[in-house]
């Protein structure tokens, strides 16, 4: 079994993650301080929030795969992280379109959300997205029981399925980008279901159940 961090390692690695997440949006805000964001601000600011929080969505739902394979269970205690990030800048991706988007013009943000399928789907895997933000704390996980809590926050596929199909409507044309996004998706999702399959047919046959539930503390 592969050789697991210290607290301080892991507490190290935690810091410079989170440096690291919030790169995207100090470059954004670098950009807009000198006015190199392009023809279109608006239309940058909007798409590199959105294709930050698809990536956020992808790398959260490698955490567990890459546990399995790698053995490094200190990655769990990354996840919390990740998943948050994910929200924020969902966060971020919705307000700019309200904002300098919209300018909180709701009888027509109504009107979009009605009329354009892309926006429908988009916030569909927000609001889908909010539960899960608000109930990522260990004292949630407690309250809600491991199993309750587990079958929520298996809603981020969902999630990450309506993010992808938000970005492939939303380009139309060149749909490269987000066919990549939908192949990376689609592996982890067959990734799960393989593993799933194995689990459940280990069980028909006899064997003792190996899917547990811990809480990872001090996240």
């Amino acid at each position: 079994m592969a050789k697991q961090p210290s607290g301080r390692q892991i507490g190290a690695i935690k810091a410079i993650l989170f440096v690291l997440c919030l790169l995207p949006l100090m470059r954004l805000a670098w950009g807009a301080w000198q006015d190199a964001l392009g023809a279109n601000p608006i239309e940058f600011i909007q798409r590199s929030l959105g294709t930050w929080t698809l990536n956020f969505l992808l790398i959260t739902l490698t955490v567990s795969p890459l546990r399995k394979v790698l053995g490094w269970h200190w990655l769990l205690r990354l996840r919390r992280m990740l998943g948050l990030f994910a929200f924020a800048y969902a966060l971020l991706h919705l307000f700019s379109y309200l904002w300098l988007d919209q300018f909180f013009d709701w009888q027509a943000i109504a009107k979009d959300i009605v009329k354009r399928p892309f926006i429908t789907v988009g916030m569909a895997a927000f609001i889908l997205l909010v539960p899960l933000a608000v109930t990522s704390s260990n004292a949630m996980i407690r309250r809600l029981g491991g199993r309750r809590w587990q079958q929520l926050h298996r809603s981020i596929y969902t999630v990450a399925i309506f993010a992808v199909l938000h970005y492939w409507w939303l380009v139309k044309l060149d749909v490269t980008l987000p066919a990549i996004y939908a192949a990376l998706l689609f592996l982890l999702l067959l990734v799960r279901a393989f593993w799933r399959e194995q689990e459940r047919q280990r069980q028909l046959s006899g064997g003792k159940p190996v899917r547990t539930f811990t809480i990872v503390a001090k996240q």
